[in-house]
């Protein structure tokens, strides 16, 4: 009867044994895997490596499943949703885009998202996604004046203003002028008051380093210009992207020059 104990009691150490055993390999596993009025002037705005290094010889090998996961698991994010030539004209020192998506080709509902990295990372990280409005006949990769379509592509963001003065901790250069006045009303009959509030300018078919009011088109009047981000008024625009004002805000308190910020616009897929 003893040594039936004995045996018994010997089962089951060595079943507790074999359990922590399992118990070990499974922690080990799970390591592995852890404003607009028509325009003038040809405006578009509204209005005017390393090697993996192999495990300890005494550690359980990692099964090759949960090591493909782990690698999935740590890679950088790239931003989604994009073609490889439109990542590629993102230049290497902006660590702020903004991320434009149509609901299609000829609509004028977008949503808009924040993208940021750290100094030296390739890991995109996103931001809140805020509804906002683009042209009312959609987008175009041949931009001119007055097809109401808003520019495809990838522009820098270098300039602000507004008829408002700028929010606490704007870092853009702003211009802060009353000539920002919407005059009519939009493309849908809606009002435009408070359209151009805030303003940040879209570098398409205008001089870098000045007010969003200057008028100069390097690509001539033509190919259009006054493309801005601004305060939407509840309707499609003539080639801008509005938003809500309290985004705008948002964005000027957070866009920063040293961080080069630019804009990647078009429909879903772009």
């Amino acid at each position: 009867m003893a040594a039936r104990h004995a045996q018994q009691r010997g089962m089951r150490i060595r079943m507790t044994r074999r359990g922590k055993a399992v118990s070990g390999l499974a922690l080990t596993t799970l390591v592995g895997t852890a404003l607009w009025a028509w325009p003038a002037s040809g405006d578009d705005h509204d209005g005017h490596r390393s090697e993996q290094a192999r495990p300890a010889p005494s550690a359980p090998e990692v099964p090759a499943h949960a090591a493909a996961g782990h690698a999935q698991a740590t890679a950088p994010r790239a931003i989604p949703g994009l073609s490889d030539a439109t990542r590629k004209q993102i230049p290497a020192d902006s660590r702020q885009v903004l991320v434009v998506t149509g609901q299609g080709v000829d609509q004028h509902d977008s949503s808009v998202v924040l993208y940021t990295r750290a100094q030296d990372s390739d890991d995109w990280r996103p931001g809140a996604r805020w509804a906002a409005h683009n042209a009312s006949r959609g987008w175009t990769k041949d931009h001119r004046y007055g097809d109401l379509r808003s520019p495809e592509g990838v522009f820098t963001l270098s300039d602000a203003g507004g008829k408002l003065a700028p929010p606490e901790g704007t870092k853009l250069p702003y211009d802060r002028n009353d000539s920002f006045v919407a005059h009519g009303t939009g493309v849908e009959g809606e009002p435009l008051g408070g359209a151009f509030d805030y303003v940040i300018a879209i570098d398409y078919n205008r001089v870098k380093g000045s007010s969003p009011l200057d008028q100069r088109r390097p690509m001539g009047d033509r190919k259009g210009g006054g493309v801005w981000l601004h305060v939407d008024h509840d309707g499609p625009t003539q080639g801008c992207i509005s938003l809500k004002p309290e985004v705008m805000q948002e964005l000027l308190r957070t866009l920063d020059p040293a961080q080069h910020p630019v804009i990647v616009m078009g429909p879903a897929g772009h």
